[in-house]
Parts: C-alpha cells; structure tokens; sequence
C-alpha cells in the first residue's frame, strides 16, 4: 500500500468490460475540438506567411505534414480507449522519471500560450478600432485581455467544462469553414487554382526569392502544427477521456458548481476485462479513424483554403502576416476584392480562429498539471480534483497575460512551438514504448495492436526525427 501511494506511483488497473458504442454521431467531438483548436497559428499566420513570401516552393509539405499526425494522434487516443486514463497518466506508468521531464518541458512550452490570444486581438482589434485612439499594440492587448477573461469567467461557471469547450469549438469550426469556402470562392481567388494544385505536389523551382534562414523556425512551426503539434496533440487524450471514449466512460469529469459535489476522477484506469466483452472495439476503433480524420482532414482543407488565399491575394503584392497585423494583412485583400463586408467577414473568421486556442489551451493544460500533481504528490489527493484544476486555471491565466506583454504574438508562438517540437519527438518515441511494449501485457489479446500501427508510428518518428535535423542545421546555416 505504501509504494503504491509513493510518488508517481499509479494504482494498478482495474478491469471492466468493455461499454457498448453509442453511435457514431453521439460519440463525435473530440475530433471538432481538435479541427478548431488546430485552425491556429500553422493556418491562419505561418503557412499563409511561408506562401506569400516562397510562392509555391514549399506547399508540397503540407499534405504530408498533415499525414504525419494521424499515427500519433491514435495512438493517444487509443491508450485512452483502452484503459480511460489520460496519456500522461501513461507516461507516468511508463517511467516516472521520464514523465516529470516532459511534464517540465511542457510546462515550459505553454508559458507562451497567450499570444494566441494576442493573435486574436490583433482581429479584433481591426475590426472594432477599440478602444479609439489607442496604438495598435494598445488595442491588440486590450481585445486579449478581454478575451481571456470571458473563457475564464465561462470555464468557472460552466456545469461541464468538456461540454463548454465542444460547443465552442462547433461553433468555430462552422464559422471558419463557411467563411473560407466563400472567400475562397470569389473569382481572383479561383484565377491561380491550376497552379496551386500543381505546387501541392511539385514544388515550385527556382524559389522566387532567395531563402532567409530566420525563417527556418517558420518553415518548422508550419510542418509540425499542420495540425496541432506540439503538446498540443496530447490534449486529444484529455478530450477522448470527458467525452467518455470506450473505457473513459468509467472516469469521473471536470465539472462546475451548477452540478453540486464535483466528480472524483480515479487514480487508476480500467481495461477491457475479457476476449467476450469486446465486441464493440472495432466500433470504437473506427470512431477513432473517422474522429481523427475530421480533426486532421478538416484542418488540412481549412490550411489548402488560406494557402491559396495568400497564394492569390498577399504573394503578388508581396505583403507578409507578421508584427501586430497578423490577422490583418488578409482582411484589406478582403476589402478590396469584396469591400467592407469581407474584410468584417475575414477579421471575425480570424478571431475565431485563435482566440479560441487560449480556451481550449488553458483548459486542457489545467487537466494536465492536475494530472501531475495527484501522480507525483500524494498528498495532494486531499484537495479535490476541480480545486487543483481551479487554481492552475488561474496560475495560467495570470502567467500568460504577463507573457504577452514580452513581444508580439509571432515570435512568442515561435518559442512555444520549438519547445513543442521537441517534445514531439521525444513522446512520439515513449508512444512506441508505452502502446505497443508496457499497455500489451494488460490488455486481452483481441485488444492488442496490430503491425501496422506500429510501423505508421515509426514512420512518424522518423519523420520528426528528421526534421529535428533539418532544422538544426538550417538555424547552424549548414544548409
């Protein structure tokens, strides 16, 4: 009993059987949330960036860029499925040393978050002209610091956090995609398509300027959160756990004062208890395909559409998103093509682009911590679970509207995505280990993973591993 409580020490597994599926359309979600929260900064300011100032030169790494994550993002989500716990409840089964430095990297990663709030305001900003007078800078950050305390003040008050955050999410997604789908419709936009779906698969050469190798961390950020990236694409575990996926239905959720007494959150998983009880796993298998898929694929179309509208509208003026303009450099392309109203159009789908990321961000890295400190303090089981959610909710709040006062939105995402890329490479290794060497022995062997998701991870870690390289020795200016 004693080492069982010891630090980073989880509880053995229970077993259960597995839960009937529900259906498909009442078990989709997660995937919204990650189509959303992904319409960020690879969509909206670093690929349209890359585009407007390389052409075409390389958008034929976006296809499979994009590609790349879907082994990664199952596999998290399957350790979920299978056992309801978080990933990194698994990562802490699998060496508790290794789980407190990726939890200090990750913790490092997301100081920077709030500039995605910033980004927003950059929108926001423009569009409202608020407050008057102000510089532009003035009125970005007023606009962020207003954003942030609306989902702050939402999440406290919410009954169901997971449920606020779905919602939110539907709605941007719905909002984003029609947008870009008419914007992306409009004649100057549909001139350069034939040579747009050429450069998709052959690249564009020579380069239409030379290559500045400052913007070695840009091309990176862009391939790896083609997508979400970074830590970001653990939080697909965390929103596959509230929503109830397979054995996640056993697990207790995050919720609000509305619903009284919160719910307790067990410190140990289930798995499958039987070969008999397993009748439903390829159902829930193929939800994760299909889930994943709208998260992945929908993200790919949204990138494909703002891609081509810098193709079209910034390239041949060269004009670039960057400083405090990052969502604004698009909206007067907007304007003179269909006036007043397409800029509003352009500067709402915008905000809603990366405004929404500081919501999902802070709630899911909220989960994380909580996660952390019930593993590796003991102790700390004594508060409950929505009280350490509550008080890292608000650690994050304040951490992050100081942060983005240190420089503006584009540079302080760069730094969190390097971080981020590190720790991409490092847990896509420790998914190797976790899913398909430790999670095994406990589970039936009907539930076991086959070879092939196997040799698609690898495939995703050398990939990373590749880029890592890349990268190093573009930033060294080796190449």
């Amino acid at each position: 009993m004693a080492e069982r409580h010891s630090w980073g020490n989880l509880s053995p597994f229970k077993q259960a059987s597995l839960p009937r599926f529900p259906g498909m359309l009442a078990a989709l979600g997660p995937g919204v949330i990650f189509l959303a929260l992904a319409q960020g900064s690879g969509e909206l300011i670093w690929w349209p960036y890359i585009i407007a100032k390389y052409g075409l030169t390389f958008l034929f790494l976006l296809i499979p860029a994009c590609l790349l994550q879907f082994p990664v993002v199952y596999e998290i989500g399957r350790y979920t499925m299978l056992t309801g716990e978080s990933i990194f409840q698994g990562f802490i089964r699998l060496n508790r040393v290794f789980a407190v430095l990726l939890w200090i990297l990750m913790t490092l990663s997301f100081l920077w978050f709030g500039a995605f709030a910033a980004a927003g305001g950059t929108s926001l900003a423009a569009l409202t002209g608020i407050p008057s007078g102000w510089s532009a800078r003035g009125q970005t950050l007023f606009w962020t610091y207003v954003s942030m305390l609306v989902f702050f003040s939402a999440i406290v008050l919410s009954s169901v956090v997971y449920r606020l955050v779905e919602a939110f999410m539907w709605g941007v997604s719905i909002v984003t995609l029609v947008g870009l789908f008419w914007a992306s419709a409009h004649p100057d936009v549909l001139a350069p398509l034939p040579a747009f779906l050429k450069g998709l698969f052959v690249p564009q050469w020579p380069m239409p300027r030379p290559w500045d190798s400052a913007d070695a961390t840009t091309l990176l950020t862009a391939i790896t959160f083609a997508g979400l990236g970074g830590f970001w694409t653990l939080f697909y575990s965390y929103w596959t756990r509230d929503k109830g996926v397979g054995m996640a239905h056993y697990m207790g959720r995050i919720t609000g004062p509305v619903t009284g007494k919160p719910e307790t959150i067990p410190d140990a998983g289930f798995t499958p208890s039987e070969e008999a009880g397993l009748a439903d796993l390829p159902k829930w298998k193929r939800f994760m395909v299909w889930d994943i898929g709208i998260g992945i694929g929908g993200n790919l179309l949204t990138t494909l559409m703002t891609c081509l509208l810098a193709y079209a509208l910034l390239y041949p003026k060269g004009l670039l998103p960057q400083h405090y303009e990052l969502a604004v450099v698009q909206s007067r392309f907007f304007e003179v093509s269909w006036g007043w109203i397409g800029r509003i159009l352009f500067l709402i789908v915008a905000a809603a682009f990366l405004s929404d990321t500081w919501l999902a961000t802070v709630d899911a890295v909220s989960r994380i911590h909580t996660d952390c400190v019930y593993a590796f303090f003991p102790r700390a089981r004594k508060i409950p679970v929505r009280s350490w959610y509550l008080i890292f909710l608000f650690l994050l709040t304040a951490i992050t509207s100081v942060t983005v006062l240190l420089d503006e939105p584009g540079p302080l995402i760069l730094i969190s995505a390097v971080i981020g890329f590190v720790g991409t490479v490092i847990y896509s290794v420790a998914l190797i280990a976790l899913n398909h060497v430790y999670l095994p022995r406990f589970l039936p062997v009907g539930a076991r993973p086959g070879k092939l998701n196997l040799i698609l991870l690898v495939v995703s870690c050398v990939a990373y591993g590749a880029l890592a390289v890349a990268y190093l020795l573009a930033v060294t200016k080796v190449i």
